[in-house]
């Protein structure tokens, strides 16, 4: 049976060759991901994002948990920074996910960046699709956590969460980054720790910043702000949830609130937007690795190289350069 075939048949062994050929792309990888599309479209993607050392492993490790907990099957991609030596993952979020190894329901790829920005690995996107056919439920996707690109992660992802902790700036961190822009859930995670409360009421101050729906009239909180979830309008307003993953406390609401948007998304036209977002990122990187290829197919050999020296000697800028290559090649 061909590699497809073994894979949507459920044998977990052709699910990671097939992981391995798409990141490697190519030929081979194309044919493969045509053979799959079609059976793609069923999985609800959960981009989780943010700085550095807000725990975001050990929390997809407690969300992954608690959508077990439930029946559901998880799929993990963690992106991982690329080894300066080896030029792979650097693995370690499988370390710290490894106490979800043995689970027949949960299947964790860690990938490295391999230079991509954004904090995610240029092949992601084909990595959700492989899970998406192999029948995973939930596919959650962890970045690097990188600052101010992991914007990315809201073309490749249904339900983008943003998590946060206390005492490492990331409120301002948020404004800057535009990543408060993309979240339909904040996740404030180490809420054990001194600071959780203020970090909350600065997310909470800093969505208040923002215009409010024209003409809401929906519920509000006591301290008059609106309550979160789906708004009168039809509009989102990020809920703030409170999290400590190391002891899996907030896990299960915060998995509620996923389910809550991903309906959310159902009942409103934006599951299509998001879709169609997400077909149209997809088409346009395939486009430019395809006519970058073409491109320099149809280069004179040894053109390519002494432009690029003569840009770094100043002799030329680059986008002189860049018209003069194009009128080579056509």
């Amino acid at each position: 049976m061909s590699l497809a075939t073994d894979l949507l048949a459920g044998n977990r062994r052709s699910l990671a060759r097939a992981i391995s050929q798409v990141e490697d792309g190519g030929p081979e990888a194309r044919v493969l991901l045509a053979a799959l599309y079609g059976r793609t479209g069923r999985a609800h993607v959960v981009g989780v994002t943010g700085a550095p050392g807000t725990g975001k492993s050990t929390l997809v490790n407690a969300l992954a948990k608690a959508y077990r907990a439930e029946g559901q099957t998880i799929g993990i991609i963690a992106v991982d920074p690329t080894s300066p030596f080896s030029g792979g993952a650097l693995l370690g979020d499988r370390v710290r996910m490894r106490d979800l190894a043995g689970d027949a329901g949960i299947f964790i790829r860690s990938m490295a960046t391999r230079g991509s920005l954004g904090g995610l690995a240029r092949a992601t996107a084909d990595v959700i699709l492989v899970l998406d056919a192999a029948g995973f439920d939930r596919i959650l996707v962890e970045t690097v956590g990188v600052g101010q690109a992991e914007v990315d992660i809201a073309s490749a992802a249904h339900t983008t969460i943003v998590v946060e902790a206390p005492g490492m700036g990331d409120e301002v961190q948020a404004i800057k980054a535009g990543v408060l822009e993309i979240a339909d859930l904040f996740a404030v995670n180490k809420a054990d720790r001194e600071g959780a409360d203020h970090t909350a009421m600065a997310l909470q101050m800093m969505q208040g910043l923002a215009p409010a729906p024209t003409g809401h009239h929906g519920p509000r909180s006591a301290s008059g702000h609106p309550e979160p979830g789906a708004q009168s309008d039809g509009s989102w307003l990020p809920p703030i949830v409170k999290t400590v993953a190391t002891r899996g406390e907030g896990a299960e609401r915060l998995r509620d609130w996923i389910e809550t948007h991903r309906a959310h998304l159902q009942a409103t036209d934006q599951l299509v937007r998001r879709e169609t977002a997400r077909a149209a990122a997809a088409l346009d990187h395939v486009l430019r690795d395809a006519l970058l290829a073409a491109f320099l197919t149809r280069l004179p050999d040894g053109v390519l190289s002494q432009t690029t020296e003569a840009i770094a000697r100043r002799e030329i800028d680059p986008y002189t350069a860049a018209a003069q290559l194009l009128a080579i090649s056509t």
